[in-house]
């Protein structure tokens, strides 16, 4: 196999390796429907300028990098949350900052789009 070939193949692998991972831990759409249903935040981590281009709607909108300073606007700490942002990374590095926060129930829903 010639090397140019190896190398392809690696980046295929870690291109499907980085993927999994990033979806692994994720709520399916329906179960957050079902979740900010029955009461849950619908919480938008994207820029000010993101959500105002079009979110969810119900949904409450902080910036990641604004979270932790809007820790007690968020509600209970008890109360179930479901995360999302543009593509996914910023909801997963928010759903680690509640959690460490003492946030019980929170849920990544990824990107967005995946609530259609």
């Amino acid at each position: 196999m010639r090397p140019w070939m190896l190398a392809l193949l690696g980046f295929a692998f870690a291109l499907v390796a980085f993927r999994w991972l990033m979806r692994r831990g994720r709520i399916s759409a329906a179960d957050a429907r079902r979740l900010v249903e029955g009461g849950a935040l619908l919480l938008d981590v994207r820029t000010p300028t993101e959500f105002a281009g079009g979110h969810v709607e119900g949904a409450k909108n902080v910036a990641v990098q604004q979270l932790e300073g809007a820790l007690d606007s968020l509600g209970p700490r008890d109360q179930p949350v479901v995360v999302y942002c543009q593509s996914g990374m910023r909801s997963r590095l928010a759903v680690g900052l509640l959690r460490r926060a003492g946030f019980t129930a929170v849920h990544d829903l990824g990107p967005g789009s995946a609530w259609r």
